[in-house]
């Protein structure tokens, strides 16, 4: 079996050893240890690593990598089918961030609905302060526009 080192995970996934370390306390991923206490990972772990360091990127946290992780097979590669099921449970979550994405992006100089009523547009754009019947926060950026 063709075992990496610690080293070279961190050189090839891209990820420092400290946070291999740290994925592997939190059950992310996982290694085997040789004789001397070393770890070695099995070359599969670094498609975990890459699923990892994407998913955090657009905002899946780490409970979120975790329990999908569980549902991905221990000792074999994951097939393509594999990794389908699991793109397929965050489609609507990823759409719905791209969206809240967009609204920032297009909204951010102007009002974002925080209710503070410190901007002079704010005036024109959330008079008496509506948006605070919708709740809490800025729910310009939070929630689509209905």
């Amino acid at each position: 079996m063709d075992l990496l080192t610690i080293g070279d995970m961190a050189a090839r996934s891209g990820v420092a050893q400290s946070a291999l370390r740290f994925y592997e306390r939190e059950g992310l991923i996982s290694s085997t240890r040789t004789g001397g206490n070393q770890r070695r990972y099995e070359r599969h772990e670094l498609r975990r690593i890459a699923f990892i360091r994407i998913a955090q990127q657009v905002g899946v946290s780490l409970d979120e990598i975790r329990e999908a992780l569980a549902e991905l097979p221990d000792k074999r590669t994951p097939t393509r089918a594999d990794w389908a099921r699991l793109s397929a449970r965050w489609q609507r979550k990823l759409e719905d961030r791209i969206a809240m994405m967009e609204r920032l992006r297009d909204q951010l100089t102007g009002c974002i609905g925080c209710g503070c009523l410190s901007l002079q547009r704010c005036t024109l754009v959330n008079p008496s302060d509506t948006l605070a019947a919708k709740g809490p926060g800025p729910q310009r950026i939070l929630h689509a526009p209905e």
